[in-house]
């Protein structure tokens, strides 16, 4: 007997990466974007932590949800920015990529997708 299990998934996380944008190097401008951006979406943050990254040019920083985070980290020398998305809801992560993306306006995005705690069987190797 094939024992079953229902895995709890927490949804999925976004790697959102930027090049070009508002806020490599103002931590004020990407609290206040990161604060509302997420309470438009219905999450307001527990906590904003956003400053200087130390040693380098550019930020680093994080929101903390109740059940998630925004993480994210600069280096404007290299006009880059990356996001790490992690929130509850279906879809909810792409449209805040989206909405943080009105708010900054990067020259490029990128973004990959990543579904936590997916232990689905990968199919056999064609023989």
């Amino acid at each position: 007997m094939t024992e079953t299990h229902d895995f709890f998934t927490p949804g999925t996380q976004l790697l959102v990466d930027h090049r070009g944008g508002k806020g490599m190097r103002d931590p004020a401008l990407l609290e206040q974007v990161l604060t509302q951006a997420l309470t438009d979406r219905g999450l307001p943050p527990q906590q904003v932590m956003i400053q200087p990254a130390e040693g380098r040019d550019g930020v680093t920083g994080v929101a903390l949800l109740s059940a998630g985070h925004v993480a994210v980290q600069s280096w404007a020398d290299q006009d880059y920015m990356s996001l790490d998305l992690l929130v509850p809801g279906e879809g909810v992560a792409k449209q805040l990529a989206d909405d943080l993306a009105r708010a900054l306006l990067p020259d490029w995005t990128q973004i990959r997708a990543v579904l936590r705690n997916d232990f689905t069987p990968l199919p056999p190797a064609a023989a």
